[in-house]
């Protein structure tokens, strides 16, 4: 029996959003300042049979965590030691920004859902850059194999102008680059005006290939570069999308980010609308996102790395994932609601589907 969904219920479900995210991140990474979070590796620590092969890196496991939770690369070691093969850090601006105002986070418990217009807050790219840098170092003595990897995720500044925004971009490039394993340009946001209005394939092009040279001229090596895109699109707009990184030869493509719409929800209208606007992430994206995916695999046909995301909660939905297509699978809302070892949980029933014995 899982004590956390009662625990959640008892704790944090009555409470703030954005507080109880910060109590329960606090926890995680005082276990892992404790030394407690090293001793719960021994348990946590995906089985080497999950370990997969993505744009030149080897991963502990294909499940990973999706940008969102960890803004500002505070906490990567620690939610490493939970078992998620990769961390994404982010999203991170070129400027510091203090986001939108709260209350800014919700949740739909009904539908196991959230609701965010945060606002890419975080601290700025200069700023988050040697958290990366130590952070790396310490994986790399922490795990001599194979370690979990960085992936960050960059986005506009909510001050810069869609006119600048390829400048805006790249100050995050050549700060981040360096300590990041793989870099993500997110372009799918719905909380940053405007932003959407760049996975325009025409406004796109150019800005995946400037960060693409800056991200690499920065760190001196190749450091594969992936967009994320918005469940949103047409599916004649993803198909661009998915050519368009065919074209510029890029590592691969995030599918989905956050959605606008608010269909088929169990939650009341009442409550829906009392949130306000912003992005809705979890269960209810879980279709849209498979849907996304095998558009995506369709166009591209295993040319670049997919990597799925949205209503991912167990590990038949992960397996789903990958068996559709997707080399890596990311998960963020359902971890709200599973609790800490929700990860291990996906890679200790991923390790015993039949494809890896």
């Amino acid at each position: 029996m899982r004590v956390y969904p009662t625990f959640f219920r008892l704790a944090f479900s009555w409470m703030d959003a954005e507080r109880a995210h910060k109590i329960g991140f606090k926890a995680i990474r005082l276990a892992h300042s404790s030394g407690a979070g090293r001793l719960l590796q021994k348990f946590t620590a995906p089985a080497a049979s999950l370990q997969t092969q993505a744009f030149g890196l080897t991963f502990p496991s294909p499940f990973g965590l999706a940008a969102g939770f960890d803004k500002e690369g505070h906490g990567i070691e620690a939610l490493a030691e939970l078992g998620f093969g990769h961390v994404e850090v982010g999203t991170i601006t070129g400027q510091a920004q203090p986001g939108n105002p709260a209350p800014r986070l919700f949740r739909l418990v009904e539908d196991r859902a959230v609701i965010n217009r945060m606002g890419f807050n975080n601290d700025g790219a200069a700023a988050v850059a040697p958290r990366l840098k130590s952070a790396r170092a310490a994986l790399q003595r922490q795990h001599p194999g194979v370690r979990p990897v960085i992936g960050v995720n960059i986005g506009k500044s909510k001050v810069v102008g869609l006119e600048d925004a390829v400048s805006d971009y790249l100050i995050s490039a050549r700060s981040l680059a360096p300590a990041a394993d793989y870099l993500v340009v997110n372009v799918s946001s719905p909380n940053t005006p405007g932003l959407r209005l760049l996975q325009d394939v025409e406004t796109l092009r150019p800005l995946l290939a400037a960060v693409g040279e800056e991200a690499d001229k920065a760190a001196g090596r190749h450091v594969p570069l992936l967009v994320k895109i918005a469940p949103d699109l047409s599916d004649e707009d993803i198909d661009d999308v998915a050519r368009l990184a065919l074209d510029l030869k890029l590592d691969g493509i995030i599918a989905t980010n956050t959605t606008i719409a608010r269909t088929g929800l169990a939650s009341s209208p009442d409550k829906v609308e009392a949130c306000g606007a912003g992005g809705l992430s979890g269960a209810p994206l879980k279709k849209r996102s498979l849907e996304v995916l095998a558009r995506l695999k369709s166009v591209t046909g295993g040319a670049l790395t997919l990597v799925s995301v949205g209503g991912v909660e167990t590990a038949q939905d992960v397996q789903e994932r990958l068996d559709a297509g997707a080399t890596l699978v990311q998960g963020y809302t359902a971890f709200l609601y599973e609790g800490p070892f929700w990860a291990a949980r996906i890679n200790r029933l991923l390790a015993t589907h039949p494809s890896r014995r």
